[in-house]
C-alpha cells in the first residue's frame, strides 16, 4: 500500500471509530426516553446502538477482525467512561440558581442493575458480531456480503436484547415480549441497513486502489 493510501485507510479507520463511539453515547442518552414503533414499545436508544453493527461489519470486511475487535474495546471503554463521568455529574452537587436537578438525574441517571446490563450485553454481542462476520466470510469463500452483514447482526442483536433485558429487568417486568419487541425493531434496522454497508465498502475501497481493495460487489 503506499503511504498516502495507508494514511487514507487510518483516517477512514479513524473516522469509524469515532462515529461508533459516538453512536455508543448516543445510544446511552437517548435510552431515557421510550418511543412506540407500530405496536412495539423500545428504547430510542435502539435507532443510534443498531449503528454500531454497521460500522464494525464495514470495519471487518476491509481491515480485518483484529481492528474490529479494537474498535469494539475502545467502544467499551468509551461506554465505561461515560457512565462514570455521568454518575459524577449527577453526584455532584449542583450550583444554588440551577433548578433542574431532579429532570436532569431522571434523564441521564441510570442504576448500578442497568450499567452491568448494558455493559455485559454489549460485550457479548458486539463480539460475536465480529466473529460471527468473519465465520460466514469463511464459509462463502469471501463472496455475499449482504448474507455476512445480516447473518451476523441479527443474531447479535437477539443476544443483545436477551442478555439486556434479563440482566436489567428479571423479577420485575415481562421479559419475553420486550426482547421480542426490541428484536423486531433491530432485525427491521439491520435489514435496512444492508445498501449503506455496500455503500461504505465500495467508497473505501474505491479511495484505497494500491491496497489490492478494489470495489467489488458479491452477488
Amino acid at each position: 500500500m503506499k503511504s498516502s493510501d495507508s494514511q487514507r485507510g487510518l483516517n477512514y479507520l479513524a473516522l469509524l471509530a469515532c462515529v461508533f463511539a459516538g453512536s455508543l453515547v448516543l445510544a446511552a442518552v437517548m435510552a431515557s426516553k421510550i418511543i412506540k414503533v407500530g405496536p412495539i414499545v423500545v428504547p430510542a436508544g435502539v435507532l443510534a446502538y443498531c449503528l454500531t453493527f454497521l460500522i464494525t461489519d464495514v470495519i471487518s470486511e476491509i481491515w480485518g477482525k483484529e481492528q474490529a475487535q479494537t474498535v469494539v474495546m475502545g467502544g467499551f471503554f468509551t461506554l465505561v467512561l461515560v457512565f462514570v463521568l455521568t454518575t459524577a455529574s449527577i453526584v455532584w452537587p449542583p450550583a444554588s440558581f440551577w433548578p433542574h436537578q431532579q429532570a436532569y438525574q431522571t434523564i441521564l441517571g441510570s442504576s448500578a442493575r442497568i450499567m452491568v446490563a448494558s455493559l455485559t450485553a454489549y460485550l457479548f454481542s458486539q463480539y460475536h458480531d465480529v466473529w460471527a462476520f468473519h465465520f460466514w466470510k469463511r464459509v462463502t469463500d469471501e463472496r455475499f456480503l449482504w448474507l455476512r452483514n445480516n447473518a451476523s447482526t441479527i443474531v447479535s442483536q437477539l443476544l443483545d436484547s436477551v442478555i439486556f433485558i434479563t440482566i436489567a429487568f428479571y423479577g420485575s417486568l415481562p421479559l419475553m415480549p420486550l426482547i421480542l419487541g426490541q428484536w423486531v425493531v433491530k432485525v427491521g434496522i439491520a435489514l435496512l441497513d444492508t445498501p449503506f454497508v455496500y455503500l461504505l465498502v465500495y467508497v473505501v475501497r474505491r479511495r484505497l486502489p494500491s491496497a489490492g481493495l478494489g470495489p467489488t460487489f458479491e452477488t
